[in-house]
């Protein structure tokens, strides 16, 4: 008896075609999307790049007081009545968070993909701001300039900071803060060659009402931050009980 063989239809080689094609496009993926963080995508964010240094608050005189709650508004009071002879920069501490952003030294911004990284000359500080899509820890280290994160909404860069130690101060004249204080910063060009900081601050625990200052800076091309080495000819110095003085005649 003779075997029958069965016809091929026309269905079959379609189909045959359609898997080698599929097998193709997986061979040969389509490129992915640039991703966000990329060396390539750092080209289309305004330049910030290079060395700024702060002028003065924008509208001139001197910034609306800080509003305290009771409960620091007395520790301000206790420290104006009784101030200390030494303070934490006498032993070359540095102020931290948001002190540290207004001190007469230069500053410097540094572009990565995911980050960007401020070098601040006074003290040797450095802040990193992540602008990978990350969240705040949920339990942060409390640290002198906290831990920031940032987003572009425009041309503006806006940093969240939170987690900061409590040992330093939100201003001067004994004014403190607790590790509940939060800061948001927009930072903008105004032109080719100024920058614009406004800081707003909360703090459910110290202060009765958050505040906003803003300050500018001017960008210098052509200068580059020095080495700053508090301890390196430092006139001031510390007894056997660790309260810091300070010798002029030195």
């Amino acid at each position: 008896m003779q075997r029958r063989v069965p016809q091929v239809t026309a269905a079959v080689p379609a189909l045959l075609g359609l898997v080698f094609s599929m097998a193709a496009i997986a061979q040969n993926p389509a490129p992915s999307p640039e991703p966000r963080n990329s060396w390539s995508v750092l080209a289309n964010l305004p330049d910030f790049v290079g060395v700024w240094e702060v002028t003065r608050n924008r509208g001139g005189g001197q910034p609306a007081p800080i509003s305290l709650t009771p409960q620091y508004q007395a520790m301000q009071k206790a420290y104006q009545a009784n101030p200390p002879q030494d303070n934490p920069s006498a032993n070359c501490v540095p102020p931290g968070m948001p002190e540290i952003m207004g001190q007469p030294y230069p500053i410097e911004f540094l572009f990565t993909p995911g980050k960007v990284t401020i070098v601040i000359e006074a003290y040797m500080q450095v802040r990193h701001i992540y602008t990978d899509g990350r969240k705040h820890p949920d339990d942060p280290d409390l640290t002198y300039n906290g831990h920031s994160i940032g987003h572009w909404e425009g041309d503006t860069l806006v940093v969240d900071s939170v987690g900061f130690t409590p040992d330093t101060p939100l201003a001067a004249q004994g004014t403190r803060h607790s590790s509940k204080m939060h800061i948001v910063e927009r930072m903008r060009l105004l032109d080719a060659n100024t920058l614009e900081i406004a800081t707003t601050i909360d703090d459910a625990e110290a202060l009765a009402q958050p505040f906003t200052r803003t300050a500018t800076f001017g960008r210098h091309r052509d200068w580059t931050t020095a080495e700053y080495i508090c301890q390196q000819n430092n006139r001031n110095f510390v007894d056997e009980k660790g309260k810091a003085g300070i010798n002029l005649t030195r």
